[in-house]
C-alpha cells in the first residue's frame, strides 16, 4: 500500500479516536448502570455502546467500503480488503472502578494483519499511535517518538498482565514460570500496559483469552515501537487468544521458551 494511502488512513484512525473521547468521558466516574454479557461477570455500560456508535459513524461517512469488527455491534463485511478493529472501552472493569487505565482501541488491518494501531486514553489525554512510520505518544501539543526499552534479560524485566489467574490453570502455571524469573510483576492495566511497553516503561505483557479487538491495536503499536508480539506458540496474535508482547527479541525468546515448558 502506498505511503500516501497510509497517511490518509491514519487521519481516519485519529478521527475515529477523536470521536470516541466525548462519549467515553461522559459517564466516567459518574453513576452508570452496569450490565453483564454472560453468567460470569463481563461488564458493559452505555458508555461502551455509545462510544462504539460514535466511532462507527465516522467510518460510515469516511470509509463506507471498509469492514468493521467491534466489541459491541455486529461485524460489517469488508468490500475494500481493509477492516477496522474497534474496542470502544478496553478495560470496562477499570472504567467502572474509576481507574484511568482503560483505553479506546482503533486498528486498521488487511489480510496480513494490523497496519495502524491507536491506544487512546481520553481521561489523561494521551494517545499512543503505531504505524509503518513508527510509534508516537501525544498529549495536547506534546509529541514524542516511542521505542521499546533495550532490556534483554528476564532478570531485569518488568512484566504485566491484567488478571492474576491468566486464563486456564495450565496457562496460569505457564505465566508464573515467566513471572518467577522477572524482576517485577504487576497486574490490572488492560490496554494501558501495552502502551507502556511501547513507551519503554515496561518490558513484557503476557495474557490469554483475548479477542481480536483486544489486541489488534496494541500489536500494531508495539511492533511500530520495535517490540515483538506473538501468541504463545510464536505465531500471529492479532486474531486473539494468547499474547506475548516483548520489548526485545531476546526477552521474547526466553519468555516463549518458559511459556512452553
Amino acid at each position: 500500500m502506498r505511503a500516501l494511502d497510509l497517511h490518509s488512513l491514519a487521519d481516519v484512525a485519529h478521527a475515529v479516536a477523536d470521536a470516541a473521547r466525548a462519549p467515553a468521558l461522559r459517564y466516567f466516574r459518574k453513576p452508570v448502570t452496569v450490565d453483564s454479557k454472560g453468567a460470569a461477570f463481563d461488564p458493559v455500560t452505555i458508555a461502551d455502546r455509545e462510544t462504539e456508535a460514535a466511532m462507527r459513524a465516522v467510518l460510515a461517512e469516511r470509509r463506507p467500503e471498509d469492514g468493521i469488527l467491534g466489541e459491541e455491534e455486529a461485524a460489517v463485511d469488508s468490500r475494500s480488503g481493509l477492516t477496522w478493529v474497534l474496542d470502544p472501552i478496553d478495560g470496562t472493569r477499570g472504567y467502572i472502578s474509576g481507574t484511568p487505565t482503560w483505553g479506546v482501541l482503533v486498528a486498521l488491518r488487511d489480510a496480513s494483519g494490523p497496519l495502524i494501531g491507536i491506544v487512546d486514553q481520553p481521561f489523561t489525554g494521551e494517545r499512543f499511535t503505531g504505524s509503518p512510520d513508527g510509534a508516537t505518544w501525544t498529549r495536547g501539543g506534546e509529541t514524542r517518538r516511542l521505542t521499546t526499552r533495550d532490556v534483554t534479560r528476564l532478570d531485569d524485566a518488568t512484566l504485566f498482565t491484567t488478571f492474576p489467574e491468566v486464563g486456564t490453570a495450565d496457562e496460569g502455571a505457564a505465566f508464573r514460570r515467566v513471572a518467577a524469573r522477572c524482576r517485577l510483576t504487576r497486574y490490572g492495566l488492560d490496554c494501558y500496559a501495552y502502551a507502556l511497553l511501547a513507551a519503554g516503561q515496561v518490558d513484557l505483557v503476557i495474557e490469554a483469552g483475548l479477542q481480536a479487538y483486544d489486541i489488534a491495536a496494541p500489536a500494531a503499536l508495539i511492533t511500530a515501537a520495535g517490540g515483538v508480539v506473538t501468541n504463545w506458540r510464536g505465531g500471529p496474535a492479532h486474531d486473539g487468544g494468547t499474547v506475548l508482547a516483548a520489548a526485545t527479541p531476546e526477552l521474547h525468546a526466553d519468555a516463549l521458551a518458559l511459556l512452553n515448558g
